[in-house]
């Protein structure tokens, strides 16, 4: 690696971190600039100014992101009704590339040679982080302390602060898990949760109540979509950021949004990790509603079978590259006419649409209707449909290629 003067942290002011910064230091003898984002985690990001500064950081940016985030990547990847494996709403992969992006930025701002992240040696977050910043700034440096030191436990975490002065919470009864949230989520991974056959423990989940203890009265919710994006709820206009606080915290409230599921890991392991995701999973239900009468079937069709691999870029890392633009370009376009309402019952964990409506829908009920449609459908003609569409079914079976033989 090249000498390096200055290097851009990816800071939380957590024991790893301000471990990080230290050693940063110490290793490369280097200036630190410290970069932390307000997401939506929950937590108050200021209080990491005033950790920075006790380890000496003269550079210090602390930013709320938390509307860049939802406009700029939640909305575009939900506009693709997009889910990694069937299960996971991608609430930690997405939140990766706006990181990725700011440190790059920041670095060209103040001149420094290399970026920094704490993530591990065997999680998807490096490689996130890493491809993004390649692909906007090719000639960074990233350094990965996790795949360079040997402190790799709390305990040398915590005795290497001792050596060095760097003052860290102890927290009493700290959680066991490793747990990452945003606007979009909350994870859970370690701890029992190492164990598949392991059930989570209820007083893990922190945003959302079991659905048994959810109330027993259902909640309803109208959601105005235009172009594919949620812009009101119960006739209020709202942010993207409004929007997807608001649907977690109802969401929450009404046992939506768990999910406990393996999943396969782009470094090639298998992991076990526990979601709350109750604003994404309402709007994922909510957006297929809106699109069931306002896409034409072919583009619902392809769409749907495109989603998998724009899932798959999005959770390996690849948000910046030339094929998930490509790809997106090609779901806003599909979205131009997806608006209207939507109406949806919270209840018991559960979301049900109980309607759905648009100026641009395509239902048309002077055809799908049961009773007499006045000619709009000639009934007849799907005698002919049928038999084209069997033909070389029949061509098949007359040369002896009978599936009963």
């Amino acid at each position: 690696m090249k000498d390096i003067s200055k290097v851009v942290l990816a800071y939380s002011g957590g024991l790893d971190t301000s471990v990080i910064a230290k050693w940063l230091e110490d290793t490369y003898h280097c200036e630190v600039v410290t970069f932390t984002a307000d997401l939506g985690q929950g937590e108050e990001v200021e209080p990491a100014r005033a950790k920075a500064e006790a380890l000496g950081i003269r550079e210090i940016y602390i930013e709320d992101l938390r509307e860049e985030f939802v406009r700029d990547y939640v909305f575009p990847m939900f506009r693709a009704n997009t889910i990694y494996e069937g299960e996971y709403l991608l609430g930690t992969s997405i939140a990766r590339p706006l990181i990725a992006k700011r440190l790059v930025e920041i670095a060209s701002e103040t001149g420094a040679d290399a970026i920094s992240h704490g993530a591990t040696g065997k999680g998807n977050d490096q490689v996130r982080f890493e491809l993004g910043a390649y692909a906007l700034k090719p000639g960074i440096q990233v350094i990965a302390p996790w795949r360079e030191w040997d402190l790799n436990s709390r305990e040398k975490l915590l005795t290497y602060c001792d050596r060095h002065g760097i003052a860290v919470e102890r927290k009493k009864g700290k959680s066991p898990y490793s747990m990452d949230a945003n606007l979009l989520h909350i994870s859970y991974e370690g701890g029992i949760l190492e164990d598949p056959w392991a059930e989570p423990e209820e007083d893990m989940w922190r945003w959302s109540v079991s659905p048994e203890a959810a109330p027993d009265t259902p909640l309803y919710l109208e959601l105005t979509y235009r172009n594919g994006d949620i812009v009101a709820i119960d006739g209020k206009d709202m942010t993207p950021a409004e929007v997807l606080a608001y649907l977690n915290k109802v969401g929450g409230e009404h046992g939506v949004g768990r999910t406990d599921i393996v999943e396969n890991r782009y470094v090639g392991m298998k992991a076990r990790g526990c979601y709350e995701t109750p604003g994404g999973t309402i709007m994922l239900k909510a957006h297929r509603a809106i699109e069931s009468i306002t896409l034409d079937r072919e583009v619902a069709h392809l769409k749907d079978e495109l989603m998998p691999r724009y899932a798959k870029l999005i959770y390996n890392g690849y948000w910046w590259s030339p094929e998930r633009r490509m790809l997106q370009q090609m779901i806003d376009e599909s979205q131009f006419n997806v608006s209207g309402r939507v109406r949806i019952k919270l209840y018991k964990g559960n979301i049900t649409v109980v309607g759905r409506e648009s100026d641009q829908s395509l239902f048309d009920e002077s055809i799908a209707t049961f009773e007499d449609d006045a000619g709009a459908y000639d009934q007849a003609d799907a005698a002919g449909f049928i038999k084209l569409n069997a033909l070389r079914l029949r061509i098949a079976a007359g040369k002896g290629r009978n599936l009963l033989d």
